[in-house]
C-alpha cells in the first residue's frame, strides 16, 4: 500500500469511489451528486494542497487507485482526524487496517501529535471493530441532526496522558509508504 498526493489522472476512480453508495453511505452525509464529487476532487488541488490545508492521499496498491485518506485537524473532535475510504474490492484483506495504522503512524510520527480521533457512524459495525483492534477507544457520541449517533474514538501514544501539542504546519502530503 501506498499513501500518494492525488494527480489529475486520478479524477474518475475518485469520483466512483465516493459515488458507490457502499462507500459513501458512511461518509459526511451520504452520496452526493457526481458534479459535487467532481468539486471536491477539484478543491483537493485548488485549496487543499494549494493552501497547504491538511493531508490527503489517494491510496494506491499495485498501481491502482484504491481508496481515499486524509488526517486533518476538526472541531468536532478538537483534534486531528483521521478519514479513510476503500472500495469495496479492497474490503476484507486487512488492507483498512494497515491503512488506519498508517494514519495513525503518521500523525505521531510526521505530525508530533500524541493522540489522533476518528467519527464512525453508530451503525457501522465493520469500521468499529477495525478501530477498536488497532487501539482506539470510543469516548463519546455525538446525536446527529437526523437523530443518527456518531462515535468519537481516540488512539493515544502510550504514556503521552493526552495531551496535544499546538497545530502543526501542515504540508502538501509526502508519499508514505504504510510497512
Amino acid at each position: 500500500m501506498l499513501l500518494d498526493a492525488y494527480t489529475p489522472a486520478d479524477e474518475e476512480d475518485f469520483v466512483a469511489l465516493f459515488q458507490d453508495p457502499r462507500v459513501s453511505r458512511w461518509m459526511g452525509t451520504g452520496t452526493a451528486s457526481e458534479a459535487e464529487d467532481r468539486a471536491l476532487f477539484g478543491r483537493i488541488f485548488s485549496k487543499v494542497y494549494a493552501r497547504e490545508l491538511f493531508e490527503v492521499w489517494a491510496v494506491r496498491r499495485g498501481g491502482l487507485l484504491v481508496g481515499h485518506a486524509e488526517i486533518k485537524r476538526t472541531d468536532t473532535v478538537d483534534g486531528h482526524e483521521i478519514v479513510y475510504a476503500l472500495a469495496p474490492e479492497a474490503w476484507g484483506g486487512g488492507l483498512g487496517t494497515e491503512l488506519a495504522e498508517a494514519l495513525v503512524a503518521y500523525g505521531f510520527k510526521a505530525l508530533a501529535l500524541t493522540e489522533v480521533h476518528a467519527t464512525v457512524d453508530a451503525r457501522n459495525t465493520a469500521s468499529l471493530r477495525l478501530l477498536g483492534r488497532t487501539g482506539f477507544e470510543h469516548v463519546r457520541d455525538v446525536v446527529e441532526d437526523d437523530g443518527g449517533v456518531t462515535r468519537v474514538l481516540t488512539r493515544r501514544v502510550q504514556g503521552s496522558g493526552g495531551k496535544r501539542p499546538g497545530d502543526q504546519n501542515a504540508r502538501r502530503p509526502a508519499p508514505w509508504p504504510a510497512r
